[in-house]
């Protein structure tokens, strides 16, 4: 027979990474499947807020859920500022394209269309909304 031709330290990386690859492949199916085990199926509604230099301002947003996913979202706004006013139209121009058909536990909008302050309000009310959907 012949000796291997592999050191001892390649056996060894050679077994980590069969390792890590196998406790990928598990990880990934409990994933998958968790979505529809935290939320309950529904229309859920928040409000949110947020600070401009001027003043603070509100959104309304209503999210459809099933099995997890976002399947629709609306914002209404409600500036007092026609800045405002401007900013919160572009967001809500935006927003369903970033997080229709995404998991509620993995949308994080930080700007949409030029719009960064209004997500703030927009992440203070998905957070009310998953204290609500959550089963």
């Amino acid at each position: 027979m012949r000796p291997s031709s592999r050191t001892p330290r390649a056996a060894a990386l050679a077994g980590a990474a069969g390792i890590l690859l196998l406790s990928g492949c598990g990880a990934g199916a409990d994933t998958a499947a968790a979505p529809d085990a935290d939320y309950a199926d529904g229309r859920y509604e928040a409000t949110g807020s947020y600070a401009t230099p001027e003043s603070v301002e509100q959104i309304d947003v209503t999210v459809e859920l099933a099995d997890g996913i976002v399947t629709d979202v609306q914002v209404v706004g409600d500036p007092t500022r026609p800045e405002s006013a401007r900013y919160q139209s572009q967001f809500i121009g935006g927003v369903a394209d970033e997080v229709v058909g995404k998991p509620l536990d993995e949308i994080s909008v930080t700007r949409v269309a030029g719009s960064s302050l209004t997500s703030g309000g927009f992440a203070e009310a998905l957070e009310a909304i998953k204290a609500d959907a959550a089963k």
